[in-house]
Formats: C-alpha cells, sequence, structure tokens
C-alpha cells in the first residue's frame, strides 16, 4: 500500500553543530473500524434525545452566576450527524451516504444511551436501500460562557463546550452493533470588545455555540468510520558541510532522490556516530517518502540506537528518534489495515 504525501510546511530549529527541519506530510490512514466489503451504502441515524436547554449551561458575569434560559440542543444532534455524513462523502470511501431526517425515539431521557434495536435497524435499512447503519446514540453538552469587566468598558469573554457522545455501527441482519464509539472533545472561543453590547456581537449564542461544536465533533468522527488523511510532522538534519547543504537544497525541493543519494554518501564516509546518525535519520524520511515503511522503520532504528548508545534516552534527539520509530511502527500496522479496507494495490 503506497501512500501519498502533501507538503505544506517548514520550521528550522537550530542545535549545536546543525539544524533540525521540520516539515508536515499529509499520511492516509485506516478507519477505526473495518466494515465487510459488501457494506457500500450507509445511513446516518439521529438517535439521541436532545437535553433540555436549562441542562449543563452556565453564564458568569464577574463571577457572578447570570439568569439566563439556556442553550437548546435539538439542532446540534443534527448538525453532528450532517457534518458527520459531509465528512464521510468527502473521504469517497463508501458509495452513498444517506441522512435520515425523521426521530427515532420517543422517550424523554437523555441521558440514557440506548442501542436501537435489531428490527429498527433492518426495516430502516430496507427502506432506504442501505447496507450499513450508523447512529447517534446519545450526545450531552457542557457550556461555560464568563464574561469580566476590566475597567473603562473593556470586556474579555470566553465560552467553552464540552462534549460527550456514543456512536454505533450496525449491520442489518445482526443482533448486536458492530461497533461502539465513544467520543469526547470541547472547543472553545474567546474575545474581547471595548463595550459589553459588542461582545455579544462577536461570540456565539449559546445555540450556535452547540451548533457548531455538533458539527466539529461530527466531521472529526469520520475518522472511526472511513479511511482518511492525517498531518503528521516529520524532519531532516542538515549541518554546515557541502552535501549537507546540497541534501538540504533537494529536501526543501522535495527532490528525495537526489536528497537521498547525498545522505547516502554521508552514511558511508561520516567519521564520526552523530553524522551517521542523523544521516540514518534522513535516510528513513526518504524512505517514507516512498512508501517504503519498512526500511525507514530499519534506519530509524538505527539512528535511534546510535542517539540512545551515545547521549542517553533522555536526550532531545533520541526522544525526538524515539518518536519517529513508534510513527512509522503504527504505520505499518496501518497499511495492513488498510489493505483489508480498500484492498491491496
Amino acid at each position: 500500500m503506497k501512500h501519498l504525501f502533501g507538503l505544506i510546511g517548514w520550521v528550522w530549529l537550530l542545535t549545536a553543530c546543525s539544524s533540525i527541519n521540520y516539515l508536515s506530510i499529509d499520511t492516509f490512514n485506516p478507519a477505526e473500524v473495518t466494515f465487510p466489503s459488501s457494506a457500500n451504502k450507509v445511513l446516518i441515524v439521529n438517535h439521541a434525545v436532545p437535553q433540555p436547554a436549562d441542562w449543563g449551561y452556565s453564564y458568569t458575569v464577574d463571577g457572578k452566576v447570570k439568569a439566563t434560559q439556556g442553550a437548546k440542543a435539538d439542532s446540534a444532534l443534527v448538525d453532528f450527524c450532517r457534518s458527520l455524513g459531509e465528512a464521510m462523502v468527502a473521504e469517497e470511501f463508501f458509495q452513498d451516504v444517506m441522512l435520515y431526517h425523521e426521530p427515532t425515539r420517543t422517550d424523554q431521557h437523555p441521558e440514557y444511551d440506548l442501542k436501537m434495536s435489531a428490527q429498527q435497524v433492518d426495516s430502516l435499512c430496507e427502506v432506504a436501500g442501505a447496507d450499513l447503519l450508523i447512529s447517534l446514540d446519545r450526545l450531552l453538552f457542557e457550556s461555560d460562557r464568563e464574561e469580566t469587566d476590566l475597567g473603562g468598558g473593556f470586556t474579555v469573554g470566553n465560552i467553552k463546550v464540552r462534549m460527550a457522545g456514543v456512536i454505533r455501527a450496525y449491520l442489518p441482519g445482526r443482533s448486536a452493533p458492530l461497533a461502539t464509539v465513544q467520543i469526547v472533545d470541547s472547543v472553545a472561543w474567546e474575545q474581547s470588545a471595548d463595550l459589553a453590547p459588542i461582545l455579544n456581537e462577536l461570540l456565539p449564542t449559546p445555540e450556535e455555540a452547540l451548533r457548531t461544536a455538533g458539527s466539529y465533533l461530527g466531521a472529526k468522527a469520520r475518522v472511526n468510520f472511513v479511511p482518511h488523511w492525517q498531518r503528521e510532522t516529520r524532519w531532516y538534519f542538515s549541518a554546515s558541510g557541502a552535501l549537507w547543504k546540497e541534501a538540504a537544497a533537494y529536501a526543501a525541493n522535495e527532490r528525495w532522490e537526489k536528497a537521498e543519494e547525498r545522505w547516502n554518501r554521508l552514511w558511508q564516509s561520516a567519521r564520526g556516530w552523530k553524522s551517521q546518525a542523523q544521516a540514518a535519520s534522513n535516510l528513513a524520511l526518504c524512505e517514507e517518502m516512498k512508501g517504503n515503511l519498512q526500511k525507514a522503520h530499519e534506519w530509524a532504528t538505527t539512528s535511534y540506537e546510535l542517539f540512545k548508545q551515545k547521549v542517553g534516552e533522555e536526550d532531545q534527539q533520541t526522544q525526538l528518534l524515539e518518536l519517529y520509530v513508534k510513527a512509522l511502527t503504527e504505520r505499518i500496522r496501518s497499511d495492513q489495515k488498510l489493505d483489508v479496507q480498500i484492498g491491496k494495490e
């Protein structure tokens, strides 16, 4: 399985006699849940009960609680489901992703996490022509708004919304869910204004805050159900020698084969362990950029062992290489899972 990369940024960190050049890459990762290959059409269902407006909402001004009508969560649940569906469609994994618009629960207990019955799943999938159902079974919010008068009319306000939910995946014909996913996250806003009324224009209303939180969480939840792109950080070492500078210039322009040729020469001709360790780390990056994850892991391990042996486990560069070895180990495992989910190239 080959991985594609998109180069999006660079940062340079100077060390004693060399520098570490950071870059961002996009890696393709498997979904947390693996579905049968026959699951091509998905139906997303809102099976959660919205919490009452007076649940989990507080509003304080200069430390004093202010009376409020609270925040309605009805639309936030719908926004979660819609955002999840749109994010899944964007990954172009399933043939069709549909959203069921009718309520599926009649109880008045938003705190209850109720599974859908096998009969409900079969019936909804049959009507929609779906072979996979994803349901939001519970989603609760806690929202806090605080305002502080700093004097002279200058006011600072912040809002924080915490979300906790449960999503399940069902296949028709099964008596139990295929997977259960618990999600927890938060979003926050902070604004300042010369006058308190202006602050109200800058900060979202209670309902807008919940809707934004629901949409954010829905889009983020896609990683559980579809293979997806994820941004990660990588780096390469450079130094003052001519070959190091040439290699760095090629790497900065994404000419990895040219950079690899120079770093190979530096690895073979290195007189000190540090140059060898840094060249090995750089060669690991070249192999990863080519999709050769096992070779990348071998080079990264070589570099890590050299750093650990010479400067110890607490050294910053040793820890950096330890993180890289772990990241590559996870990518190798992910590749195997991707082969199952989208097929081997």
